[in-house]
């Protein structure tokens, strides 16, 4: 099976930076899109930034400019927050799709369990 874990949430002032890592767990061979959406009370959890194997990326409008994502290998990722604002407050989860595993190829959405992240003076 395929488990992600998520580290690196917290407490940040507005204008700070946090840096977020996901590690997918399993006999995995392969992992085509991995990334990072977000859920806040009383809201749809919504795309922040995703990158394919190949190395494309994409962002939220929000915050493009301020996030970077990218993969430390084919089975973890990493989001660098920068200039962080209270509305980037929200539940972090990290997600995979496309997965390749033991003797099985799934389309099927993985997730993490998320990881807090509160912007706040």
């Amino acid at each position: 099976q395929v488990q992600l874990v998520e580290s690196g949430g917290g407490l940040v002032q507005p204008g700070g930076s946090l840096r977020l890592s996901c590690a997918a767990s399993g006999s995995i061979f392969s992992i085509g899109v991995m990334g990072w959406y977000r859920q806040s009370p009383g809201n749809e959890r919504e795309l922040v930034a995703s990158t394919t194997s190949s190395g494309n990326t994409n962002y939220a409008l929000s915050v493009k400019g301020r996030f970077t994502i990218s993969r430390e290998n084919k089975k973890s990722v990493n989001l660098q927050m920068n200039g962080l604002k209270p509305e980037d407050t929200a539940v972090y989860y990290c997600h995979a799709k496309s997965v390749c595993y033991g003797s099985v190829c799934t389309d099927r959405d993985f997730w993490g369990q998320g990881t807090q992240v509160t912007v706040s003076s």
